[in-house]
């Protein structure tokens, strides 16, 4: 995955919601009708800076109506999933001393991408 910039946001969402407008399309809807008839696609959003540029905004608003984007309350990492996975993840590999770069890479794939993460209660 590209590094987080807003470039790269307004490319992750322009194809969501091109995504969701083929769907809705393809149960039989109307294509010219999607922004009156079709859903509304609320996003939660963590306060990443380029989240908040406002060249991309005005794009998302033009472009994709249906979107709605609401942020998080500033400094929640609580209501923000990756916080949480990241902190778990922090746990696990704290502490521990590897042989390699790839070993540790190796073992956050692990937990991260193949589901081997269990928070322990």
């Amino acid at each position: 995955m590209k590094k987080g910039n807003a470039d790269n946001f307004y490319s992750v969402i322009k194809m969501f919601y091109e995504d969701v407008k083929q769907e809705w399309v393809s149960q039989g809807n109307d294509p010219a009708k999607f922004v009156d008839r079709g859903c509304k696609i609320v996003i939660i959003l963590d306060n990443a800076s380029f989240h908040k540029k406002a060249e991309i905004w005005e794009k998302i608003a033009a472009e994709m109506p249906n979107l709605v984007l609401e942020f998080l309350p500033k400094y929640s990492p609580d209501y923000n999933l990756a916080e949480l996975v990241w902190h778990s993840t922090k746990e696990y590999i704290a502490n521990r001393l590897f042989e390699s770069i790839e070993k540790l890479e190796s073992l956050l794939h692990q937990l991260l991408n193949e589901g081997e993460l269990i928070r322990a209660c």
